[in-house]
């Protein structure tokens, strides 16, 4: 679906990205990818790190996020800024979704 102009949510396959997570790639192209990820209470998104600076909206629930070491709890309406390389994750304390932001696109999220 890379530069699709038109992305329904309805025809993108959700994919299994760890225990409780289900990811569905939204609209990308090269330079930006926006990418929805549903959690269930208790999922994890282990700590990580990525060449691709990342901005996350909490859409619904609560998480709690830890970047660079430090820790909050976020939920409906906030957002983080990941810059490439951090180290980042988190833990689902309620049901919720978060859309993340990246640039450039995840080549790792789809087969081009």
């Amino acid at each position: 679906m890379k530069n699709e102009r038109w992305v329904f949510h309805k025809d993108v396959p959700a994919q299994n990205a760890g225990e409780g997570v289900i990811r569905r790639v939204l609209a990308y192209s090269d330079d930006l990818m926006c990418v929805e990820n549903t959690f269930k209470k208790g999922a994890v998104g282990a700590l990580h790190q990525h060449p691709h600076t990342q901005i996350t909206y909490v859409v619904s629930g609560k998480f709690e996020f830890e970047i660079d070491g430090v820790k909050k709890i976020v939920q409906k309406g906030d957002s983080m800024l990941k810059t490439d390389s951090v180290i980042h994750g988190c833990v689902c304390l309620e049901d919720g979704i978060l859309l993340d932001i990246f640039n450039p696109y995840r080549k790792d999220f789809v087969k081009d």
